[in-house]
């Protein structure tokens, strides 16, 4: 597979496959590019589909940093080597939000965020409950219990398919989470404003469950045009629990 020197200079690998308009994939955290399975492939049959290792990921190489800037800025280096001018971004989860990231920085023609909450105080509370475990040695069977949950509404075979491809490296995970752990929920709600803020291309943020209006609100401050679409009983993986209705929801996004 290709790979090129990412914003830190790590190797970064990537996939291209297809013709047509850009799409970029990301994926979340403790996947790999192979995570959009089907997806992919089907969506390869309507434009250029790029999908990315994100740094300490799959093929890509580890880094000092994690920040969300810093993996947005690795996938700017990728579309730049592939000549992805204004590409429609689409992530999953940890991908979402480093997709809405590129997105705040870099043209775009669209932005899909899949199941990633931007605001992040709930998810604070959740991993302050776990992070003494997370720290320790505990931490392949804290991952492992975070994500069967999350996985529950997957057919058998997908489940089977994204449990063996799953990689939880603890640096990795906990450098990402740094953030999460260390800061106030006011730092972190100033974070995400601070890293949202200049996104004007039109957004969709397909959830899983229903965040309630005080989320919707929130987001709008922000990104006021942003498309808020509830799937319900999709949980954490709505494009692979319903695949041929994402694909064409990413075809109607993208025009």
């Amino acid at each position: 597979m290709p790979t090129v020197a990412g914003a830190s200079g790590n190797q970064i690998s990537f996939e291209v496959e297809g013709n047509g308009p850009d799409l970029v994939l990301l994926h979340g955290i403790t996947e790999n590019r192979s995570s959009w399975g089907i997806v992919k492939q089907k969506l390869a049959r309507h434009g250029r589909v790029i999908t990315v290792d994100l740094r300490g990921h799959g093929q890509s190489e580890p880094a000092s940093d994690y920040g969300l800037d810093a993996m947005a800025a690795d996938v700017k280096v990728v579309t730049d080597e592939v000549g992805a001018a204004l590409p429609s971004v689409v992530g999953h989860s940890l991908g979402g939000f480093v997709a809405s990231v590129y997105g705040a920085v870099h043209p775009v023609r669209t932005i899909v965020n899949v199941d990633q909450p931007l605001a992040l105080a709930g998810f604070k509370a959740q991993l302050s409950e776990v992070e003494p475990l997370l720290r320790g040695e505990a931490f392949p069977a804290v991952m492992e219990q975070m994500f069967d949950g999350m996985m529950a509404p997957l057919p058998e075979v997908e489940r089977a398919r994204i449990s063996g491809l799953r990689r939880p490296d603890q640096d990795v995970v906990l450098g990402i989470w740094d953030p999460v752990f260390t800061m106030s929920v006011e730092e972190l709600d100033a974070l995400s404003r601070r890293l949202l803020r200049g996104i004007d291309s039109p957004y969709l943020n397909i959830l899983g469950e229903d965040l309630g209006p005080d989320y919707a609100t929130w987001l709008h401050s922000i990104i006021p045009q942003a498309e808020i679409e509830v799937w319900a009983g999709d949980a954490h993986y709505p494009h692979l629990v319903e695949p041929d209705r994402f694909i064409e929801r990413i075809k109607e996004q993208v025009g």
